[in-house]
């Protein structure tokens, strides 16, 4: 007999997205409070390891179970697009703790994983494994960064932003030559997706690709206000 497993589809404001938003949310502050108040250096390097190491995994099996037992395809199915990517080389940035990395991942996972958490693009809702491979990373990652905000207490500053925006340029370049090499479309850097998008507004290849980079100025733009408010407000009271 086979069992038949019924996927609830996924809306945005069902309970579906917003259970592990706030579940997500409710499991990174206890996790910075009770790291800040219980844990020394050491235990806070190993606590934010360990769970980047649980984002990591979860790609990781994700990938070679559907390379098992489904129709994967190498050249749209690689988890070579920006979430993914950075949850592949998350243990890195744990286990190294450059700020230098962190000035790269700050705008890259907010930037990449805001949209993704605000409407969700995902398959096969509850309980798929792509459901929960999708939430543990988009909500993962944002609980590293939140971590080394407030418990390792990194800032960015205004070159960081323009360091991450160099980076991404390098990221795009890897893209162009793996798309190259697989006949493949990662990003879409060689054509817009066959269904409605963002892209449809932008023009034609390979202006939407131009587009899109302008837009991401401003968009690291806003990320870095608060901060920058903040900073601001600390050095007034400094000067009181």
């Amino acid at each position: 007999m086979w069992l038949i497993i019924v996927y609830a589809r996924l809306t945005i404001g069902s309970l579906q997205h917003i259970i592990p938003i706030v579940f997500a949310a409710v499991f990174a502050f206890l996790l910075v409070k009770y790291s800040n108040r219980k844990f020394n250096l050491i235990q806070k390097q190993i606590a934010i390891h360990r769970l980047a190491w649980c984002i990591s995994v979860t790609v990781i099996v994700f990938h070679v179970y559907r390379m098992l037992f489904d129709n994967y395809n190498f050249k749209t199915d690689l988890p070579l697009y920006l979430c993914s990517f950075i949850a592949l080389l998350i243990p890195i940035f744990t286990h190294y703790r450059k700020y230098w990395m962190f000035e790269i991942l700050l705008f890259w996972i907010i930037g990449g994983t805001l949209q993704g958490v605000i409407t969700p693009d995902i398959a096969n809702g509850f309980p798929s494994f792509d459901y929960f491979r999708y939430w543990v990373v988009h909500l993962g990652l944002l609980s590293v960064i939140f971590y080394f905000i407030y418990v390792f207490k990194m800032r960015p500053t205004l070159k960081s932003l323009f360091k991450s925006l160099f980076a991404l340029q390098g990221y795009v370049g890897l893209m162009i030559l793996l798309n190259y090499l697989l006949d493949a479309n990662y990003f879409y850097l060689n054509e817009k997706p066959k269904s409605a998008s963002l892209l449809d507004y932008f023009g034609e290849w390979p202006y939407y690709i131009l587009v899109g980079q302008l837009i991401i100025i401003p968009l690291f733009l806003l990320i870095y206000l608060p901060f920058y408010i903040t900073k601001k407000g600390r050095n007034h009271l400094a000067n009181n």
